[in-house]
């Protein structure tokens, strides 16, 4: 997606994630089959199957909405897949530019870290690899 402009959020507003399994997230009364990004802005889909996918440009919208609104979020949790993965060079670099701590995990750690941080009204994101 080079170039392209970031799709819009097709939940505005923070959510919590309901439920995962099956390459498929429920959260705001839908579901949504594939990998998510979950900032205080709005969930969309996110261009990533693997970790080996995530790279700056999957992650655009998130770094837009840091430069757009300093601040706005502090902390990003990855969901990895079904294993905890190391993330690339390039998307740590991405990320301390932006200005945000991270923690690579399996997506349901990830997902559990991200719910209980937004239920305590943490200026949190999560970046979501679906995973079987």
């Amino acid at each position: 997606m080079t170039g392209a402009a970031p799709r819009p959020a097709f939940a505005p507003g923070s959510h919590p994630i309901a439920a995962h399994g099956a390459g498929a997230f429920a959260f705001a009364g839908m579901r949504h089959a594939g990998s998510i990004l979950a900032t205080p802005q709005g969930v969309r889909a996110l261009e990533a199957a693997s970790v080996d996918d995530l790279d700056p440009s999957a992650l655009a919208p998130l770094i837009a909405e840091c430069a757009e609104r300093p601040g706005s979020i502090e902390f990003l949790v990855v969901g990895t897949g079904a294993r905890t993965a190391p993330l690339g060079r390039p998307v740590q670099d991405a990320l301390t530019r932006a200005g945000l701590r991270y923690e690579a995990m399996a997506t349901g750690p990830a997902l559990r870290v991200y719910n209980v941080m937004q239920s305590e009204n943490r200026r949190v994101a999560a970046a979501l690899i679906a995973a079987p």
